[in-house]
């Protein structure tokens, strides 16, 4: 039997990211705060952002838009009809900053900066009734919001 080494075939596409690339899409943010970058927004700068970046899909308060609710329904998840929002479903306010950062606004993902993100993520938890309307948050404090539907997801299996 005789054998050729063959080279690996390739169709010469792209090239490779340099690490300033890689870094920018290296965005891991844990529940804890771990990874968040510094920075921080109020509910007052981040009404203007949603009012400018949000609204459109989303409606004037988080409610009523093309898209998903974003408010309301909080206590509604163990019912017949839950209205999964924000408030209502998600255990943990760095998700929604790490959700904004990575995928918002819809039609140019990843525009905002860090500041307004935080910003509108401030605006979206106090449409949500987790923030009092002076509220500022960033990545000293993020990570202690209290989400009201934190008790509702546990680990299955403790980790290892």
């Amino acid at each position: 039997m005789v054998t050729a080494e063959l080279e690996p075939l390739s169709p010469n596409l792209g090239r490779a990211l340099s690490a300033e690339e890689i870094a920018a899409f290296d965005l891991t943010i844990l529940p804890n705060g771990q990874g968040l970058p510094v920075g921080k927004g109020s509910v007052s700068t981040g009404k203007a952002v949603y009012l400018r970046e949000c609204m459109a899909c989303h409606g004037e308060e988080g409610k009523g838009g093309l898209n998903n609710r974003l408010a309301g329904g909080v206590g509604s998840i163990q019912s017949a009809s839950p209205d999964v929002t924000v408030g209502s479903y998600w255990p943990e306010a760095t998700t929604l900053f790490d959700y904004i950062r990575r995928a918002m606004p819809y039609t140019d993902s990843g525009r905002l900066t860090v500041d307004e993100t935080y910003a509108v993520t401030a605006y979206v938890l106090f449409l949500s009734g987790v923030l009092e309307s002076d509220a500022v948050v960033g990545h000293e404090n993020l990570a202690d919001v209290a989400m009201p539907n934190k008790a509702g997801f546990y680990w299955a299996e403790a980790p290892k």
